[in-house]
């Protein structure tokens, strides 16, 4: 039994202590077994609460004061029975409905405490035992839901654990998480933000928020959240390549470059800031230093594909179209959505003679463009408040 419980039941005793009804001779006997309890005398507690039992066996105070009192003895296999009764005989009963419910956790049975603990808040929203007690509970339930692939179900956790515990920055840093995962930007945001207003310099927080604003195309406001965070963590390579796409999609090319750079210099297989090198070195037409970068990519993730189709579109504007194929169909073989790689690979089909493959390539690569320009419009839409725009998502 760990003291943290201890100390929780200890507390509900003198909570039950002052406001047990009166009730003649019983009530004093349960307020006597309660205070002794919280004196450590737990042989007194118990006369006190057989000589009750004895004559009312279904008073559900007693119930519930003797199933703490096992609890205290080490006897849980005890206490469980009776809780039970007690809840069967008072269902609005919230101290026995709590006290199960940390059994419960106690016993590691996450989601028996649950409805117990949840049940003990409706009745008494002011518990304090149960509340913290559920929200670390249904973080735990929330990650193990989470890591057997019900990522809904999990979120559905964390945002009742944000309602019961909204100024807690683990249940909202762990919200903001989720919800990023599940592309619910704007939520993250929110969570991330509120994370920030309780611990300043949360370093996984400034780096999540950067996320998430980059992911909406919020550029600006991504640069200055991963500068922060580069501030604080001056040595994470992961830090200075956020930095740089930031930089890079604000045609900040020469900082943009800068943060890659320093991005490799700390971590040598940074495989994302040498692609993003590339990409850089590709649009001033520095085709050999492009293609160096692409390679070193590919060195440790040889499927990568954006650098795959970086390396088809310069061998495309090298024409050599046999290589221009074989990189630009592997680029979307791993990943078809790809926009660029099916536009050069509708240009090379056409240089090549294949002209009905070519205006295939070519009608996706012009579809996936649109789709990707509907998106950014229908961010801006949102973030400007235009409800239409949600519900067309």
């Amino acid at each position: 039994m760990s003291n943290r419980f201890i100390c929780e039941v200890l507390l509900l005793c003198t909570l039950i202590a002052s406001q047990l009804p009166a009730q003649g001779s019983s009530t004093s006997l349960l307020q006597d077994a309660a205070a002794a309890m919280t004196a450590g005398k737990l042989t007194r507690a118990e006369t006190d609460i057989e000589t009750v039992l004895r004559t009312a066996p279904n008073d559900y105070r007693a119930l519930d004061l003797l199933g703490v009192l096992r609890v205290l003895q080490k006897h849980e296999s005890q206490a469980e029975p009776l809780f039970l009764k007690a809840v069967k005989q008072k269902p609005n009963f919230a101290p026995a409905r709590a006290h199960l419910g940390l059994l419960f956790i106690q016993e590691g049975r996450t989601g028996e405490a649950l409805p117990q603990l949840r049940e003990a808040l409706r009745i008494d929203p002011g518990r304090r035992d149960a509340a913290d007690a559920l929200v670390p509970a249904l973080q735990a339930q929330a990650r193990t839901t989470i890591e057997a692939g019900n990522t809904q179900q999990g979120l559905a956790l964390l945002s009742e654990a944000a309602r019961f515990e909204p100024d807690d920055p683990d249940v909202q840093f762990a919200l903001g998480t989720t919800e990023l995962q599940t592309s619910l930007l704007d939520d993250a945001i929110a969570a991330f933000q509120r994370v920030l207003k309780i611990r300043e310099n949360d370093a996984l927080a400034l780096y999540n928020l950067g996320r998430a604003y980059l992911a909406e195309w919020r550029f600006e406001e991504a640069r200055q959240q991963f500068a922060r965070y580069i501030a604080l963590r001056p040595d994470d390579a992961a830090g200075h390549c956020a930095l740089g796409m930031t930089l890079a999609a604000l045609e900040r090319l020469p900082e943009a470059r800068d943060q890659f750079e320093r991005s490799i210099v700390l971590d040598s297989k940074q495989t994302e800031s040498y692609f993003r090198l590339g990409l850089i070195e590709l649009n001033l037409k520095d085709l050999d230093n492009a293609a160096q970068n692409f390679r070193q990519v590919l060195m440790y993730d040889p499927k990568h594909t954006g650098a795959l189709s970086g390396l088809g579109r310069i061998a495309y504007e090298q024409k050599h179209y046999p290589d221009a194929l074989n990189l630009l169909q592997r680029a979307l073989a791993n990943d078809n959505s790809l926009r660029e790689a099916h536009y050069y690979l509708g240009l090379t089909f056409a240089r090549i003679g294949r002209k009905e493959e070519a205006e295939d390539q070519l009608q996706t690569a012009t579809r996936l463009d649109h789709d990707e320009a509907q998106r950014r419009r229908t961010a801006v839409q949102i973030r400007n408040g235009d409800s239409n725009a949600q519900s067309q998502q």
